[in-house]
């Protein structure tokens, strides 16, 4: 039960920047091709932890070093990282066609791919965490994309805040379980 709340808080935490970004674009871009964008934001989350766990298995044995400092460190990393654009308050301008939607899609799933270089801590079902994440991503780009189109963007900045207090609560305790 601790492995699947687990996976399941990450892959909301991992779906805080897609949403925050997607109520963003919702409110600025009105063509309705843009609701393909999940599909592709969801695909990458799905496949970007999977070639994460490969290499960082790999790198794992060949440091020996143990998995849940590592996931604990990238989690971390990814909450400050995060924190620090959202207090620089950057801009995102992307064009939306097909290559700006995969573009879009490829940024706010390279923090997936390094949760999965640690994820082989958490679970080993690897199909089952990365489906989640998928899941996850693809939801809350459709919610942060509804939302978006009806609120103001303030709003993308509270999930933000809430997507760097998971990702360093969740990573502080790997360091310290």
């Amino acid at each position: 039960m601790q492995q699947i709340i687990s996976i399941l808080l990450i892959g909301i935490s991992l779906s805080m920047d897609t949403f925050s970004l997607s109520l963003a674009i919702a409110t600025l871009y009105r063509k309705k091709n843009i609701y393909i964008l999940p599909f592709f934001v969801g695909l990458f989350h799905f496949f970007m932890p999977l070639i994460g766990n490969a290499i960082g298995i790999s790198l794992m044995k060949f440091f020996n070093i143990a998995s849940n400092v590592v996931l604990g460190v990238i989690l971390i990393i990814l909450g400050l990282n995060l924190a620090i654009h959202y207090f620089k308050d950057e801009e995102i301008s992307i064009n939306f066609n097909i290559i700006g939607m995969l573009l879009f899609a490829i940024s706010v799933s390279i923090d997936s791919f390094t949760v999965g270089i640690g994820m082989s801590n958490i679970t080993n079902n690897y199909l089952l965490s990365s489906l989640v994440f998928a899941i996850c991503s693809f939801s809350f780009t459709i919610m942060g994309l509804i939302i978006g189109k009806y609120t103001n963007k303030y709003i993308g900045k509270y999930a933000i805040i809430i997507g760097i207090l998971l990702l360093n609560i969740i990573g502080i305790y790997y360091l310290i379980g």
